[in-house]
C-alpha cells in the first residue's frame, strides 16, 4: 500500500504546473520617475530588498554600470532563507521595467521583473517571479508553495521600497 501511495504520489507529481509564478503590487503616491532608479539600479536595492532587511551582514559585490543591461549583483549570507547567488539586469525600459535573472546556485535559476504603471496619483509597482520547475515531481510539489513562501517577501520589500520612495 505504502508503495501505491508512493507511486501515485510520484505519478501526480508529473500533471503540477512546471512553472511557478509569484506577484505582488503596491500602489505609492511616489512618481514613476522616482521609482525607477530604485529597481534598476542594484546597488539601491539595499535601501529596501527584504533580503537585505533578513540579513544586514549580507556580502554584496557589484559589477557593471548600475542600472543599464548587464548589470549584476553577487551576494553571500549565513542566513538560509536569503543564501547565496547572483542577479543581472536583463532588461530596462525607463521609468516602466526591470527584468533580472536570478541564479541561485544548486537551488535553480528564475526571472523577476517590476512593471511600474502611472496612476492618478503615482504610481502602481508589480514585482514578479517566474521560475521553471523542469522535470522533477518533488520540484513541481514545491512549487505550489512559491507563492507562500516568497509572496510575503515580496509585499514586505515593496511595502519597504514605498516607504523609502515616498520619503523622497
Amino acid at each position: 500500500f505504502v508503495a501505491f501511495l508512493f507511486l501515485v504520489t510520484i505519478i501526480g507529481g508529473f500533471f503540477m504546473p512546471r512553472h511557478a509564478h509569484v506577484e505582488r503590487s503596491v500602489v505609492s503616491t511616489a512618481t514613476p520617475e522616482q521609482v525607477f532608479p530604485y529597481l534598476a539600479d542594484l546597488t539601491k536595492w539595499a535601501t529596501w530588498s527584504p533580503w537585505a532587511m533578513a540579513d544586514t551582514n549580507m556580502v554584496t559585490t557589484f559589477e557593471g554600470e548600475p542600472g543599464t543591461v548587464g548589470s549584476k549583483m553577487t551576494w553571500t549570507s549565513e542566513v538560509k532563507e536569503v543564501g547565496t547567488g547572483w542577479q543581472t539586469v536583463t532588461a530596462v525600459e525607463s521609468n516602466q521595467l526591470v527584468r533580472i535573472h536570478l541564479d541561485f546556485g544548486k537551488q535553480g535559476e528564475a526571472d523577476a521583473y517590476f512593471e511600474i504603471s502611472p496612476t492618478d496619483n503615482g504610481c502602481q509597482i508589480l514585482w514578479g517571479f517566474d521560475t521553471d520547475l523542469g522535470l522533477s515531481p518533488f520540484s513541481r510539489y514545491f512549487g505550489l508553495m512559491f507563492d507562500r513562501m516568497i509572496g510575503p517577501s515580496y509585499e514586505a520589500g515593496l511595502a519597504k521600497l514605498r516607504s523609502v520612495v515616498e520619503k523622497k
